[in-house]
């Protein structure tokens, strides 16, 4: 890191967020490596032109995203592991910070994007945020097709009535997400803004983001026992669960052979297999 960088003037961001996206970067790109002990207030505050209490507001974002960790009378030091359970939400706020917004999602109802992609969204909507390009692609089961998983616990066959109370959670999650998206271009907020879903002929045991081609969070979808009404009466499933997924991360560095630069590539890969193979374009069953 140099001992004088500043601020973007024109950056809409709050200073401790800008503070907090140059410290994330010199994070994720091992600039700054894993357990080394970060700069002092002092020093953050003189290289960044800021209060203190901006350095510590942005220490403290860092701090709740898992990448640092402070000791008491020691300083705030890198985390150690590099893979580490993570929440989504920080890091797609700060991928749509980035003038060219790519996001990739592969799982079973896409919820969770849903839920943490509105955020950002609504900052561009708002003005705070002014990307040129936003590309975001959907991949989900296929409900149109029987599945292995979930299943019925009594006999572990599919349930078509399962399936279609499933496809009305992925529909609603997933075309929210491209409605949103490609709103944004019709208003003419980012000149080019596009969203799509495709589905693909089987149930991922796992779900995976890749934003910007540069990070991947990955998870395992635990099977669990599960009582649902379905056609009026109770069901049992094993069911996937997604809300009980902890997601890892990796992201890119400068060394393209090492494990999380490789963990990337090979999730850009297999996405785009899919994506440009045996997946088709969704189209909201009725079945």
């Amino acid at each position: 890191m140099t001992d004088q960088e500043g601020l973007d003037p024109n950056d809409p961001r709050p200073p401790y967020q800008q503070v907090a996206n140059a410290l994330r970067a010199a994070i994720l790109t091992r600039t700054l490596s894993p357990g080394e002990k970060l700069p002092s207030g002092v020093a953050l505050a003189s290289r960044y032109g800021v209060a203190r209490m901006t350095v510590q507001q942005a220490i403290r974002l860092l701090r709740d995203e898992g990448l640092v960790v402070s000791r008491q009378g020691s300083g705030v030091f890198v985390r150690q592991r590099a893979e580490r359970p993570v929440g989504l939400r920080p890091h797609l706020e700060r991928a749509f910070g980035e003038p060219n917004v790519t996001v990739d999602f592969a799982g079973f109802s896409g919820e969770t994007l849903h839920g943490a992609i509105s955020e950002p969204l609504d900052q561009i909507r708002a003005g705070r945020l002014r990307p040129d390009s936003i590309r975001v692609r959907l991949l989900v089961p296929d409900p149109a097709r029987p599945w292995a998983l979930p299943a019925r616990v009594e006999d572990l066959e599919d349930s078509p009535e399962f399936r279609r109370r499933a496809t009305g959670i992925m529909s609603r999650h997933t075309l929210a997400v491209v409605e949103q998206v490609n709103e944004l271009r019709e208003l003419g907020l980012v000149p080019d803004a596009l969203a799509e879903v495709r589905v693909m002929p089987s149930v991922p045991m796992f779900k995976v983001y890749v934003l910007n081609g540069a990070e991947v969070f990955f998870g395992y979808y635990p099977v669990v026992e599960h009582e649902v009404a379905l056609a009026g009466e109770p069901t049992r499933m094993w069911d996937l669960m997604g809300k009980d997924t902890v997601l890892l991360s990796h992201a890119a560095d400068a060394d393209p052979d090492s494990m999380n630069s490789q963990q990337v590539s090979q999730a850009v890969l297999w996405f785009e297999s899919v994506w440009e193979t045996v997946a088709r374009p969704y189209e909201q069953a009725s079945s």
